[in-house]
């Protein structure tokens, strides 16, 4: 089964994706997994990969679908896969699909996560950090004993300048934009599966595994 995993950041794409796998035994593929096996393989589009990398650059859509053409070529990706970061914009999914023809495969499922923004911020802003440990807490998911102050060592938690409000906002922003078009073009090919996302993570992994198990019997 050959699957691409879409969501938001904050969506939960992280954990579901780990069940997916493990259900199915398909390799969980990510954009920054690949790119670090290209390199540390050192292939020649690896190679170019980290050049662009090294100097704060994107890494062109050319070299992108490249590595994961290399990447879905590998024996583990042979009873199929799931993508997870991959492909971001309707350009990249235009050339996924014809990478998948040219290997005589194509994708059967994309999930789509969804979840409203104003969970997301919730999700996204509530993450508290120790100022001593480093101990990571979640304000609604998981937080501290006492407010501002960390269960383990006692230190004062703080919250990081990307986890502000304005700068996460800033972010969905820019990932909502690529995502509805992205959506968009999956919808028309008719391989666009929404979940919920915004139900408890079990019931998440269960509508997931329906859609999915729906389609092997």
């Amino acid at each position: 089964m050959n699957i691409v995993l879409m969501g938001l950041p904050g969506a939960g794409k992280g954990t579901q994706a780990d069940r997916i796998t493990e259900a199915f035994r398909i390799p969980h593929i990510s954009t920054g997994d690949m790119f670090r096996a290209a390199v540390k393989e050192g292939t020649p589009l690896g190679l170019e990969a980290k050049k662009f990398m090294d100097e704060g650059q994107l890494v062109p859509d050319r070299v992108t679908i490249g590595i994961v053409r290399e990447r879905l070529g590998k024996d583990d990706c042979a009873e199929g896969f799931l993508l997870d970061g991959f492909p971001r914009t309707v350009p990249q999914a235009e050339a996924l699909d014809e990478t998948l023809d040219e290997m005589g495969r194509a994708l059967d499922h994309v999930l789509y996560i969804e979840v409203g923004e104003a969970e997301l911020l919730k999700r996204l802003t509530g993450r508290r950090i120790c100022s001593q440990c480093g101990a990571t807490y979640h304000v609604v998911f998981d937080p501290p004993k006492e407010e501002g102050v960390c269960t383990r060592c006692g230190g004062s938690l703080y919250q990081r300048d990307d986890d502000k409000e304005e700068t996460v906002a800033k972010r969905l922003e820019v990932n909502l934009e690529n995502t509805r078009e992205l959506v968009n073009y999956y919808r028309e090919k008719g391989n666009l599966r929404r979940i919920d996302g915004e139900q408890p993570i079990g019931k998440v992994t269960e509508a997931i595994l329906q859609v999915l198990r729906g389609a092997t019997q």
